[in-house]
């Protein structure tokens, strides 16, 4: 669509301003491509064009995601709508709950903003044919973005993404398409979230806790879950309590950011909590502080990934785990879940990155349930019968409940971490991420790497896996790995989904010589040089 013919069809004063303001180099910039489906959805600058997060563009897309419900036979079945409180989400929440009460579709707009895996569950719960959450989840306050959920509450993957992107090419002008008005409705829904989440324990007693939603919609929900949990000892960080979609106190409002967290480790200390927890605004996430010897310290996703994994194989109380059982994680996380659940006589699937293919780790395996699925960027999802998506409230729960867990038998987590360590080897994981001006910056870099492959990291001999060569798995992704069944390392690149970045994962993971202290020395150096590498790609 051309931009005058945009401009004249924006059906929001402020946008089509903004883009008749622009000069013709920016306008081209503007409507160079729209906004497509990443990892998690659409996601996006609040600014006007088809490569925004604005009123025309939802309201396209909207028609769009009704157009594919029916040509796939779901025509008049329930649409669940939910939105944090970034800008411009209430706006644009119940302009997709009203394009698809036009198109027929009963809707379902929850009456307040809501975490994402509350709208996830909601979809699943109430058997809906779709669900969508407006949120840009952990990105800057300038973004808003577009979630999509199918049948069963699963993130969408291809091909109906592609089928929404091009139903949008055909789309009416946004100021042309019906809008029927809509009342919000969902109380019993959230409270049925609620009660699930809290479900996950296996203990009883309480811990104490520290607690920070980073200005998002996740701490109310958090709060009733882990009281009706039994989890009332609960300290939260005030300043970042309220949800704000400036996220004033932080430079960025995801809790892998360094800085974002310093409050929670501060408030976690003054009040002897056992453990902290930060939710990333949209609550789909959720990061673990502990305390140890010289401090508090965040996990890793990973280290959060093994103990929430090994925990929940270790609860299950309907007989034997065998390999019906299935826990999942990604091909950038740490590969010590594999182990774990080789352990426990479960099955682990590898998936591509992103819960939209975790949520299905179990698909094409008769008779085999998914119990666990993480990724290393601190999401979890910890019961799949409720929310097939990562949930950073149930994870939060379960969390404490672990703590209350390994309180009873006088250990705590870093005493867990060493277990795992002693039965599987010492891993450690990082990832270092290099900012770039678009796609295009992002593909030279892949490119190179491609061309010119590193023949050594770190003194092993690597060999080089392309998944863009994988027709079952196939994703813009390099995977270099190098050593054996004792020693070995392992780098992942690959462009992200979300931000404009290319992320390199590292695994190290080293066989015990000696004491734990000094393997754990031996493979922090190994991982050192690793990044080292990974920063000069």
């Amino acid at each position: 669509m051309a931009a005058q013919e945009w401009i004249s069809h924006d059906p929001d004063p402020r946008t089509a301003a903004e883009l008749a303001a622009l000069s013709e180099e920016d306008l081209d910039e503007r409507f160079s491509q729209p906004l497509t489906f990443g990892t998690a959805g659409l996601r996006g600058p609040l600014r006007g064009g088809p490569n925004g997060m604005n009123l025309a563009v939802v309201l396209r897309t909207s028609w769009a995601v009704a157009k594919v419900l029916k040509d796939r036979g779901l025509a008049g079945q329930l649409v669940v709508v939910g939105r944090d409180t970034r800008h411009g989400s209430e706006e644009f929440a119940l302009a997709a709950a009203e394009v698809l009460a036009a198109q027929g579709f009963p809707l379902l707009l929850m009456f307040a903003p809501t975490p994402t895996p509350v709208v996830a569950f909601t979809v699943r719960h109430n058997n809906a044919a779709a669900g969508i959450q407006i949120t840009a989840s952990h990105n800057p306050p300038s973004d808003n973005g577009y979630k999509v959920y199918f049948e069963g509450g699963f993130p969408i993957v291809p091909p109906i993404d592609e089928e929404i992107e091009s139903a949008v090419a055909e789309a009416p002008h946004a100021d042309e398409i019906p809008r029927q008005p809509v009342k919000p409705a969902g109380v019993e829904e959230v409270q049925h979230y609620v009660a699930r989440a809290a479900h996950v324990r296996h203990t009883h007693g309480s811990v104490r806790l520290a607690l920070t939603p980073l200005h998002g919609v996740g701490g109310e929900f958090a709060m009733d879950a882990l009281v009706r949990a039994g989890i009332t000892d609960v300290h939260v960080v005030e300043a970042q309590f309220a949800p704000d979609p400036d996220f004033p106190t932080v430079a960025f409002p995801n809790p892998e950011e360094p800085g974002a967290v310093d409050a929670l480790l501060e408030l976690a200390a003054a009040v002897d909590a056992e453990i902290a927890i930060a939710l990333d605004p949209d609550a789909d996430r959720c990061a673990i502080g502990v305390p140890t010897p010289d401090g508090w310290r965040m996990l890793s996703g990973d280290e959060t990934g093994w103990l929430l994994g090994d925990y929940i194989l270790s609860q299950i109380e309907t007989g034997p785990v065998t390999e019906a059982t299935v826990v999942a994680s990604t091909v950038v996380s740490s590969r010590m879940l594999a182990s774990i659940a080789t352990d426990h006589g479960a099955q682990h699937v590898e998936t591509l990155t992103g819960f939209k293919w975790l949520s299905r780790a179990d698909a094409g395996l008769p008779g085999r349930t998914l119990v666990y699925a993480y990724e290393e960027a601190v999401g979890h999802c910890v019961d799949p019968g409720a929310v097939r998506d990562k949930d950073g409230i149930s994870a939060a729960v379960l969390a404490c409940d672990l703590v209350v867990a390994l309180r009873n038998q006088g250990r705590t987590v870093l005493d867990a971490l060493d277990d795992l360590a002693l039965r599987h080897g010492v891993h450690t994981t990082t990832a270092v991420s290099r900012g770039v001006a678009d796609a295009g910056e992002a593909n030279a870099v892949m490119a190179r790497l491609r061309a010119t492959p590193p023949d050594l990291l770190a003194g092993f001999g690597v060999a080089v896996t392309d998944l863009l060569l994988e027709p079952q798995r196939r994703t813009d992704a390099l995977i270099f790995f190098g050593g054996g069944d004792g020693d070995w390392v392992r780098m992942v690149v690959r462009p992200s989904g979300t931000e404009p970045k290319v992320k390199c994962y590292i695994e190290v993971r080293c066989a015990i010589v000696g004491d734990l202290g000094a393997t754990r020395a031996r493979a922090r150096a190994v991982q050192d040089e690793l990044v080292g590498v990974a920063q000069r790609f």
